[in-house]
């Protein structure tokens, strides 16, 4: 009994003298996360810091949800497949293209063993990811942040590499000769995922049609941007079979929600896909006359070229940029810490209005601006 006591007794002690976090994988502990838009920003009446769909569409719950739901539901991928232009069995459901990310990593690399490749800037959660499975990130800049080093790719020995087209944050399109010669060179040695989440901003440039030729390709799809259901958390993988029953041996049992999987049915219904596409070509035409506004401001020294539903800025000065407009109670977001970009915001579309309340909003500064350096 005395040795009982005595033991807890010092469990005690020692528990006093740490901090619980101090119980966290070291790996946790060094880890920097990734900063969202909506974790690293708060407030604003006007959101265009996420690439967010403003003009969301509104649906409707049906039934209880006291079953467990169904991990891959067959009414959305019933759904999905055709207007992806591919099979049920090439399709995966998860929680957003994030767990498509996570669950490739997991599922193709070796921790401590294996890397990634991924061409910065582009977007955060792939290094992440990587790095929270003790996975190597190899680092090749764009050239001229708009197309592959296809020399410093092909240098490296990864097991999965990234390429984001449209890319985020800066919007160009990957050319696709450039993709496929990413393939050709990685057949058998690596998977090549191409991350397509704003690809209904510019549908024809969809390598989907590369997925007969190449069983080693990936592509990473979402709801979140142009159905206007980032709230949904719900993205698609789209891949060979072997390469999505890989992915199904580590996928949560019940990944999707009941109300996601309900919601996300409807929105891939003939009406939604149309209402989809109604507001496509509503953002396009916003970011159209957003760039032209920009290249018109004394103070934007470059506008990036977009097929997507946001816009990246060359600035004097990002910071002060995006806080003089937190003071209009408008969000963008600084992207200045990315490798290859120095002074940089991006602006998300948002709908009419908030667009007219933004460029107003960014005359003021820039004006304001002038006049000072005068």
């Amino acid at each position: 009994m005395s040795t009982t006591n005595t033991i807890n007794s010092t469990n005690t002690k020692d528990s006093k003298n740490n901090s619980v976090s101090d119980l966290a994988r070291q790996l946790v502990q060094d880890l920097v996360p990734y900063a969202s838009a909506r974790s690293s920003m708060s407030g604003g009446a006007v959101w265009l810091n996420a690439n967010e769909n403003a003009l969301a569409p509104a649906y409707q719950l049906d039934g209880t949800f006291n079953r467990y739901p169904s991990c891959q539901p067959k009414a959305v991928i019933d759904a999905y497949a055709p207007y992806a232009g591919v099979a049920p069995e090439q399709v995966l459901v998860s929680r957003g293209a994030d767990e498509g990310i996570e669950l490739l990593i997991r599922s193709f690399c070796e921790p401590k063993q294996d890397s990634i490749t991924i061409c910065p800037p582009t977007y955060g959660m792939y290094a992440i990811s990587a790095e929270s499975n003790q996975t190597a990130v190899n680092k090749v800049l764009l050239v001229n942040n708009e197309q592959l080093d296809l020399a410093g790719i092909f240098a490296t020995t990864p097991k999965l590499v990234f390429i984001c087209s449209p890319n985020n944050p800066t919007g160009d399109l990957i050319p696709r000769e450039q993709i496929i010669a990413v393939l050709e060179q990685f057949q058998g040695k690596a998977l090549v995922v191409v991350d397509e989440a704003y690809i209904e901003f510019a549908p024809s440039a969809s390598v989907v049609p590369l997925l007969s030729r190449y069983p080693h390709l990936v592509i990473l799809r979402t709801l979140s941007k142009a159905f206007g259901l980032a709230g949904l958390r719900c993205g698609f993988t789209l891949a060979a079979p072997e390469v999505i029953n890989a992915l199904k041996k580590l996928i949560a049992p019940y990944p999707i929600a009941e109300p996601v999987a309900q919601i996300a049915a409807q929105a891939l219904a003939p009406a939604g896909i149309a209402q989809m596409q109604q507001s496509v070509a509503t953002i396009n035409q916003l970011r159209q006359e957003f760039c032209q506004f920009a290249q018109g401001l004394e103070g934007v020294q470059k506008v990036w070229p977009s097929n997507a539903n946001y816009v990246l800025l060359q600035v004097a000065d990002a910071a002060a940029c995006v806080a003089a407009l937190i003071n209009e109670d408008i969000l963008i977001r600084n992207q200045s810490s990315q490798l290859g970009l120095s002074q940089v915001v991006r602006v998300s579309i948002g709908n009419p209005d908030e667009m007219q309340r933004l460029k107003q909003a960014m005359l003021n500064y820039f004006s304001a601006n002038k006049r000072v350096s005068a």
